[in-house]
């Protein structure tokens, strides 16, 4: 549905986008994650026909953007960063020149524009100036001018910026009931959206792609991966408990909480043997839990140490 083959994008000597390859399927939700500058919004505007790569193609739907430009994009719908629209129009007004554009017309017209409508609550703000909204609800309509003419395919880029924590349980529950049938690729540097609705990740930085996994694969690069973590009023007796524990490689005192929490040797779960050692030696614990991993810290891991050769090369 959507594929990248190569992909760059040269600003003079600035390498925005470098050599990206991928290739997104049906029912896939991509979330494309990277630091400020990564190259994430280059990417995402030449897969949407908006800039021309300098090398390298994109194809949507098996349309190249830039031979079948048309196509690619009448099978598409784009969320911009930043959401821009025109404000001096009203919701409705800018919806109806939006499906005027798709060419909607008919019973299919206000199908989709009630369809929209009701799936972003924007019924409350039909007659109001998109200058007079809320950064919610400016995002919602950009949402909205994407889905309205129901494309296969779906560019978002930072799809809840701005939303409140309702808002933004709207938008990823309206992502997930449309990913059954349609590909969707998700800019985002909020790394909960990840879990929230993403099957599959890319991490970018420096305009290349370091890693691409599902999310529970890149947790499992993580160092907590099967780690176990506790809560207790003696944590430096805790610590010094299941340091004896066979198969426990370590045991750390977070400064912040006094969390404590004990690492595995490779391949050695050891959730079960730190429950029993609580048991018998009468430990009081008020909270426990098996660790899956901590994306923000390979994300962080991965990132940087990018960034380090890329520095020391200056």
């Amino acid at each position: 549905m959507i594929e990248t083959r190569n992909l760059t994008k040269h600003y003079g000597a600035i390498r925005a986008v470098d050599g990206v390859s991928f290739r997104v399927e049906p029912g896939q939700v991509l979330g494309f994650l990277g630091p400020n500058g990564a190259g994430k919004s280059t990417t995402m505007k030449i897969i949407a026909g908006f800039l021309a790569p300098t090398g390298g193609s994109a194809s949507v739907l098996g349309h190249d953007v830039e031979t079948e430009p048309v196509a690619a994009r009448r099978s598409l719908g784009y969320l911009p960063e930043g959401a821009p629209s025109y404000g001096e129009m009203t919701v409705g007004a800018f919806l109806d020149f939006i499906a005027d554009i798709r060419g909607l017309a008919g019973d299919e017209r206000r199908r989709r524009i009630d369809d929209t409508i009701d799936r972003l609550t924007l019924g409350g703000v039909w007659n109001q100036t998109i200058e007079t909204l809320s950064k919610g609800f400016r995002r919602r309509v950009g949402l909205a001018q994407a889905i309205l003419h129901d494309p296969k395919v779906l560019i978002l880029d930072e799809p809840t910026d701005g939303l409140d924590p309702n808002q933004k349980h709207e938008v990823r529950g309206l992502i997930n009931a449309m990913a059954k049938d349609k590909t969707i690729v998700v800019s985002t540097h909020i790394l909960e959206e990840v879990h929230a609705v993403c099957t599959r990740a890319i991490i970018i930085a420096r305009g290349r792609i370091l890693a691409d996994d599902t999310p529970a694969g890149l947790e499992a690069r993580s160092r907590f991966h099967q780690a176990v973590s506790l809560t207790t009023p003696n944590p430096l007796y805790a610590k010094e408990t299941l340091a004896r524990l066979e198969d426990v490689a370590k045991v750390e005192i977070d400064a912040q909480d006094q969390r404590v929490t004990a690492f595995p040797k490779p391949g050695r779960p050891i959730f079960a043997a730190v429950a029993e050692l609580i048991r018998t030696q009468g430990l009081p614990v008020s909270e426990l839990a098996l660790e899956r991993g901590r994306l923000d810290e390979v994300f962080r891991e991965i990132t940087t140490a990018d960034a380090a050769p890329a520095e020391a090369a200056r």
